[in-house]
């Protein structure tokens, strides 16, 4: 298996090789849908990461021991495989087959963001989002390199560990894969959803942004505006402009930091209504290709283009309905006949 593969070259079906999130960016790349360019360090560079650990001791086998109820030892053991993660060397034949994409990536060393995928991240039956982490504002190669690991790491971070021993998914079907693509200088971010987050009514597309990167909204550091959005009409029935009090944007030498937005801007919208519509148009379009409700994350650039930067199923309402109940047959077998007729025959 390819240690590395770009977003072109994939999709969902991938998910074994590439990760949930790789899959994803890779589908939409496919589907023509305006992503940023990049690629992902598959699960076979994982796995000859993961072979040199496994040799001197055991990494897998730990963890599917381990009492997911018992925090002490979830704890001990996530600090001891991180640790090792984060001090073994790369193969040589993967580093420098990152190390190459890399350069063709950003040739000038443009800040990319790197992004775990994990195997099981982002099924319409598990979702993984936020238990891997993700570095934004990388600079340089040798930081790159440092912050793939760091995302293998992540794989044995203590929510992680437990979310996966609770859910019973087995050690030996779970691989990190690692994104790796370019940053979007973002004038604002967010999220967007093509089925009501709070409603579940499927004919609304909820988008929610604010200044800055995205990463302010999803860890939720920032109310941000929210609009409700007639999919089909194209209707604005909800307005809700926040004030948002900061934005999160590259940091000298690296990775993001926080600064106090300019009272002008705070309570001012951060989407203009045209700027709703196209997002609205490509929530649609990414709704249809998958032929169910996304959840997807989205930034527009300093020119106001659209970019997307991950888009999932929606659990949440899916599994409501999953679980509703099935209605039992009424005694008479030929009422719901009548009743579409008016109670006529």
């Amino acid at each position: 298996m390819n240690s590395v593969v770009w977003f072109s070259e994939v999709g969902i079906a991938d998910r074994p090789t590439v990760g949930g999130k790789g899959g994803s960016l890779g589908e939409l790349t496919q589907a023509g849908i305006q992503v940023p360019p990049g690629f992902v360090v598959t699960t076979g560079a994982f796995e000859q990461f993961l072979e040199a650990l496994e040799a001197r001791e055991p990494v897998r086998a730990k963890v599917s021991g381990i009492n997911p109820d018992d925090l002490g030892a979830v704890t001990k053991v996530s600090e001891e495989l991180r640790r090792r993660v984060i001090e073994e060397p790369l193969p040589s034949a993967v580093e420098q087959a990152i190390r190459d994409a890399y350069r063709e990536l950003s040739p000038g060393e443009e800040p990319v963001a790197v992004r775990s995928s994990a195997t099981t991240e982002d099924a319409e039956d598990a979702s993984f989002a936020g238990l891997q982490d993700t570095f934004l504002w990388v600079l340089g190669a040798d930081q790159m390199i440092e912050r793939v690991r760091e995302c293998w790491g992540s794989l044995y971070s203590v929510e992680s560990i437990c979310y996966r021993r609770k859910q019973g998914l087995p050690e030996d079907g779970v691989a990190m894969a690692v994104v790796v693509q370019r940053m979007v200088d973002a004038m604002c971010a967010g999220v967007m959803f093509t089925r009501s987050p709070l409603t579940g009514d499927k004919s609304v597309i909820t988008i929610e942004g604010a200044w800055g990167l995205g990463s302010a909204v999803v860890s939720g550091e920032v109310t941000p505006d929210r609009w409700v959005i007639g999919k089909i009409t194209g209707e604005i029935s909800v307005r809700d402009i926040s004030d948002k009090h900061a934005r999160q944007v590259p940091a000298p030498g690296g990775g993001i930091h926080e600064v106090a937005n300019e009272e002008a801007i705070a309570k001012q919208p951060c989407l203009t209504d045209e700027q709703l519509m196209a997002l609205r148009e490509v929530g649609r379009r990414i709704e249809r290709h998958y032929g169910k409700p996304q959840d997807i994350e989205w930034a527009l650039d300093q020119d106001g283009q659209v970019f997307l930067l991950q888009s999932r199923p929606e659990t949440v309402w899916s599994a409501k309905d999953a679980a509703a109940p099935v209605k039992p047959p009424e005694d008479n077998p030929l009422k719901h006949v009548m009743s579409i007729f008016g109670g006529k025959r």
